[in-house]
């Protein structure tokens, strides 16, 4: 019988990556975003193991732990916490509540994650860690089966933020997608230069030039006008939308709106 995690994450990249994660290496997961659900579905599941964000809507992640620890019915089931902070106060704070484990958001690969779950649960560890390699050598290996949509398809992602980034990456590759990584104006310059994508996903914040001056390059340069570019913001304004159709971006997605199943099925729907 599969071992049973409950996920209690509001963000929706993190989410669902742990989800989709977590049953392929064959656990029976469950995910929950709202903090209020915590204790009645660790109630009701009665999990093996909890993966726990600390801020959450309603009820935050110390709050989940004070009432755990008050139910001798749940007090005794792991916890690794997963936060965005790595403060000494916040760390101190979990391990005195109990927690087994804590992974800082920005930091962590999601093996890591794994990784840190078969020590708690002592399952054990495999043999050597999973790597990340590119769709060549995994058509090569006989690997992850490839989606003919984006199967060798050249994508440029510009973001700075590494964690998202990583993700991203890591679902894109894994259907066969050729990933080109930048962090800002610059990195996504060179490797424009080197390597014409066949689309460009473009964050609106980045470090010196934004998102909305790099479209504006893009579509102004008779080598890449024609390059289709999808943005991504943390915030759905108007007239951010509004610039970004105007400066000719094909999409405009909230990174807090969407899931990253979603964000591929529009990259598949521009390259169609």
């Amino acid at each position: 019988m599969s071992q049973r995690v409950l996920v209690i994450e509001d963000d929706v990249f993190l989410g669902d990556l742990l989800l989709e994660k977590l049953n392929k290496e064959g656990y029976d997961t469950h995910l929950v975003r709202d903090g209020a659900l915590g204790i009645p579905s660790i109630t009701q599941l009665k999990p093996d193991i909890i993966l726990l964000d600390i801020i959450l809507p309603n009820v935050n992640g110390y709050e989940i732990l004070e009432a755990k620890r008050k139910d001798p019915n749940i007090a005794a089931i792991p916890v690794i916490v997963i936060s965005n902070s790595g403060q000494p106060v916040e760390v101190s704070r979990v391990l005195a509540l109990g927690v087994k484990d804590y992974l800082i958001k920005a930091r962590f690969d999601v093996n890591d994650v794994i990784y840190k779950m078969r020590e708690v649960l002592g399952q054990g560890q495999p043999a050597a860690q999973p790597s990340i390699t590119s769709s060549t050598e995994q058509k090569a290996a006989g690997g992850v089966p490839q989606d003919q949509g984006l199967s060798g398809k050249h994508l440029l992602w510009v973001e700075d933020d590494k964690f998202l980034g990583d993700i991203l990456s890591r679902k894109l590759t894994a259907q066969g997608a050729i990933v080109y990584r930048a962090k800002n104006a610059d990195e996504a310059y060179a490797s424009i230069e080197k390597d014409i994508p066949d689309m460009i996903l473009l964050d609106v914040i980045l470090p010196g030039a934004d998102g909305f001056e790099i479209l504006q390059k893009v579509k102004i340069s008779p080598r890449t006008k024609q390059v289709p570019v999808i943005m991504l913001s943390n915030v759905s304004q108007s007239g951010e939308i509004e610039k970004s159709k105007l400066l000719g971006a094909h999409k405009f997605l909230v990174k807090a709106a969407v899931t990253l199943d979603q964000i591929i099925r529009e990259i598949k729907t521009v390259l169609a």
